[in-house]
């Protein structure tokens, strides 16, 4: 198979007269774009970034410390939304590693595109690609090639995304395909929602909230794959222990290696200090009954197999 580095599209272009005019190569390389050129039907994802974060700024600006009230909505919504990516999208949908209740599926689908993290086929379908094709130029969203900001935020309106019938035709179903049609509309109440508790709510609860959720769930991309030293082709996936907390519900992800190391597993905290909040939720759900086939390590697999044996 031809690397990305390698694909090149070739147009001819004919005058009036029938002839050809020119033979174009357009390289394929999207990290090598400017930043600001995004791919085609990525305007509108690149004009959300934007506005975003030019509402965070003047939030901060107006409203440099929120009320309690306000803060602790921000927070619960956010964790709400980590869990959901984490939980539902990452472990649940992209790798199987367990099976949730029907309803906590789609709340937590819905919370994770109110944190506006994507609807769940382009979500899994990107990620999936990642695993397969890990730190290659294949691997389109991973620093290897593009650098910090490319991996960091770049790549989500300067590309064009996984195709869903390659990498994830299990979830091309009208249960999921739905939420394609609901995510703008729910982005669109995510960003406006916190009116309802004022100018304050507006920007803390709207952009604020989306901008600190998007950089720290996108660290996963960028500083995570950022192992120093290694060859083309490696796996740079690493832990940083600091990520965590500041990830608030996605908490857990931060242990990358350990994810890359065993990704079928639903559990990404090996260690007993390692802390893992979508593991917590996915024991408590699974203790009453509304998630089921979680797997576990393949450490503990072994170790059940043996004192089965």
């Amino acid at each position: 198979m031809e690397t990305l580095a390698q694909v090149v599209t070739e147009k001819k272009n004919e005058d009036r007269n029938g002839k050809v005019r020119s033979t174009q190569l357009s390289d394929a390389r999207p990290w090598a774009r400017p930043w600001w050129k995004y791919s085609e039907g990525n305007g509108p994802v690149l004009f959300y970034i934007v506005l975003i974060h030019v509402l965070a700024i003047i939030g901060l600006f107006l409203f440099p410390l929120p009320s309690l009230r306000v803060l602790a909505v921000a927070l619960i919504v956010s964790s709400i939304g980590g869990i959901g990516t984490s939980v539902c999208y990452h472990r649940c949908l992209s790798h199987r590693s367990l099976r949730l209740n029907r309803v906590i599926e789609d709340v937590l689908i819905f919370f994770t595109i109110f944190n506006a993290s994507g609807e769940p086929m382009g979500w899994v379908a990107n990620h999936r690609h990642h695993h397969a094709k890990a730190d290659t130029e294949e691997d389109v969203s991973s620093p290897r090639h593009g650098g910090f900001w490319w991996a960091h935020i770049r790549w989500v309106y300067q590309w064009s995304g996984s195709e869903i019938r390659r990498w994830c035709p299990d979830l091309d179903k009208r249960r999921y395909r739905i939420w394609k049609r609901l995510q703008s509309p729910i982005i669109a109440v995510s960003v406006l929602a916190g009116l309802l508790l004022g100018w304050e709510g507006f920007f803390w609860i709207g952009a604020i909230r989306l901008v600190y959720s998007l950089h720290f769930q996108m660290f996963v991309n960028s500083l995570l794959h950022m192992t120093p030293g290694l060859p083309e082709g490696v796996d740079s996936s690493r832990n940083i222990g600091w990520l965590g907390p500041l990830q608030l519900g996605a908490w857990g992800e931060n242990w990358h290696r350990n994810h890359h190391s065993d990704a079928n597993s639903a559990r990404f905290g090996h260690r007993w200090w390692q802390i893992d909040i979508g593991w917590y939720v996915i024991s408590g759900l699974k203790a009453v009954g509304l998630a089921s086939d979680v797997k576990p390590t393949r450490d503990a697999f072994k170790n059940q197999a043996r004192n089965a044996a």
